[in-house]
This record gives structure tokens, C-alpha cells and sequence, in this order.
């Protein structure tokens, strides 16, 4: 007899302005793991200290599944794939695995010059934004490694025909890109183009419009 999944609660910040809200959000759906989002309110102190960058460490996302409370988004991403073994989160090759596990754990810790100067806004589009150099930099690197994988592994995701986690931690990435106006080279294009025709991405982005709360220093134009 087949046992029916425990429904899971994923508690988020603003669909708008949270890029580990909506990394979180993609790693459920990735995962096939019933679950409900849950929104916590628009004023909640530690949840605006993530979106201005002024905590490293809260516990929004956050999984409530089977008892358990998973926060930090990778920490999430290993529990749903050790409780989702099915979804084949992280690629079957080793080498693969590793990589995967490698390029998320770099885009988890790292790239603060981006998160900075170009924070997460699905409602504004900042056409001619000039992005200075520690910021570009880091858009050089991020790109450097979508193409090396996709070279690697065929794509048309990072880790070849299936999404993995890697495509989840790197999904506000390209959200940001799009917002700011930033070229990039055609093969990163394209990842970013079949980023946002994903169903998921396009039903989040559609909830982001239809928020009414803003975050004022979110808003300033640099």
C-alpha cells in the first residue's frame, strides 16, 4: 500500500522582493512534495531584515513537513531530496553531483556585490541601469558558469535534460538580470529565456504583481 505524502507548509517572505522566498518556493515544486505557502506578514521584523540584506541568518523559507522544520534554503534542498528521492533533485552522475552541489552552495554564499547592487524586483524593470564593476563581475562569473554547464551536461537546464537544484538556487539570478536590463552572452540568454517560460516561474511572478506592499529602500533608484 502506497502511503499519501504528508502535505508540507512552506512558510515564505514577499513573492516580490525575497530571492531565497522564491528559491525555496521552486525547490518544493521541483521536489513533487505536496505542500501550502505561507505568507508571513507584511511587516515581520526578521523578514525585512533578509529582503535590506541585514541578516545572514533567518528562518524564512522555512519547512514545516512530518514534525520536522527545515530552514536555510540548501538545507531544505537536501532534505527534499532525501525525502523525494524520486524527483532526482541532484543529477545521477557523481561528477555531476558534485558540481551541482558545488555551483548552489557558491550561489548560497556568495555573489554579494549582485545581491546588493541589484536587488530582487519582479515589479520594476530599470531599463539602462548602469551595473558597476564588482557587480558585473559577478554577473561574468555566474554566466561563465551556465555555459560551462550547459556544455557539459547538453542542457537545455545546467545538469542536462532534467532541472536540478542548481536551476532553483540560480532562478532569481535571472529575475535580476531581466529587471536591471543587463546583456549577456546568447547561450546565457537562452537559459534565462527558458527560466522564465517555466510554468512555476511564471505563476510566482504573476502572485509578485499582485502584491500591494512595497519595501521603500527597494524602490530607490540608484
Amino acid at each position: 500500500m502506497t502511503s499519501t505524502p504528508q502535505t508540507a507548509t512552506l512558510v515564505i517572505s514577499s513573492r516580490n522582493y525575497s530571492s531565497w522566498s522564491l528559491r525555496g518556493w521552486l525547490l518544493m515544486r521541483l521536489s513533487g512534495l505536496p505542500f501550502i505557502a505561507q505568507p508571513v506578514a507584511a511587516d515581520d521584523a526578521a523578514a525585512r531584515a533578509e529582503l535590506l540584506l541585514r541578516s545572514s541568518s533567518i528562518r524564512v523559507p522555512r519547512l514545516i513537513h512530518a514534525g520536522v522544520e527545515v530552514w536555510d534554503t540548501l538545507a531544505i534542498a537536501e532534505y527534499l531530496n532525501e525525502s523525494c528521492p524520486e524527483a532526482q533533485m541532484l543529477p545521477e552522475d557523481r561528477a555531476a553531483r558534485a558540481r551541482c552541489r558545488s555551483i548552489s552552495g557558491e550561489m548560497h554564499s556568495g555573489f554579494e556585490a549582485l545581491r546588493s547592487a541589484l536587488p530582487m524586483n519582479l515589479r520594476s524593470h530599470r531599463k539602462g541601469f548602469v551595473v558597476w564593476s564588482a557587480a558585473r563581475a559577478d554577473i561574468d562569473w555566474i554566466t561563465a558558469i551556465w555555459r560551462d554547464c550547459l556544455a557539459e551536461w547538453g542542457g537545455p537546464w545546467l545538469f542536462g535534460a532534467r532541472r536540478s537544484i542548481a536551476d532553483a538556487m540560480y532562478a532569481p539570478v535571472v529575475t535580476r538580470l531581466l529587471t536591471y536590463d543587463v546583456a549577456v552572452d546568447p547561450v546565457s540568454a537562452g537559459y534565462c529565456a527558458r527560466t522564465m517560460a517555466l510554468a512555476d516561474m511564471e505563476e510566482w511572478v504573476a502572485a509578485a504583481q499582485q502584491e500591494v506592499e512595497e519595501v521603500s529602500e527597494l524602490e530607490v533608484e540608484f
